[in-house]
């Protein structure tokens, strides 16, 4: 049996395709049979990451997002993709509370979230070129069910 399934996006980078694009994935996420818990979690930290691709890869422009999404067993693996300004340093991006644009009242806590809610987070940005956040999270019934395996083995008189 297959365990792996595969869906990629593209759509502008206007803030109400932001909510679209959680959406996608909590749709693509449901045949892990996540808790409500984990959809909310990963519905968060891809807003989060779309929202910073819109807001800080495109500040000034309409470009291109994509969104790449890879289910492997029980864990999603998401990937948002922009071709925008970019991050000069990475490591102060992710400082909770920073920001460039505090014009915009933004709490500066995007990766913060997106580290929180999912199990790993990797992000790779070249100035000028673009972003990649790739985020992975364990779901499902696969996880939950590992502590009662020896449960379901027993046989009941």
């Amino acid at each position: 049996m297959n365990d792996k399934n595969e869906m990629l996006l593209e759509f502008e980078s206007k803030s109400q395709n932001e909510s679209f694009a959680r959406t996608v994935v909590a749709a693509f996420a449901t045949q892990l049979d996540p808790t409500i818990e984990e959809l909310a979690d990963i519905k968060t930290a891809v807003s989060e990451a779309v929202t910073n691709s819109i807001i800080h890869g495109y500040a000034d422009c309409l470009g291109t997002i994509k969104l790449h999404c890879i289910i492997t067993g029980n864990e999603l693996m998401v990937e948002v993709i922009d071709e925008g300004a970019g991050i000069d340093n990475i490591e102060k991006a992710m400082e909770p509370l920073y920001t460039t644009r505090p014009e915009l009242e933004r709490s500066g806590m995007g990766f913060s979230f997106m580290e929180a809610f999912m199990d790993e987070l990797v992000v790779d940005s070249i100035v000028g070129k673009g972003t990649i956040v790739k985020m992975k999270k364990k779901v499902g019934k696969a996880e939950r069910s590992k502590g009662c395996a020896q449960e379901t083995n027993q046989k009941v008189v």
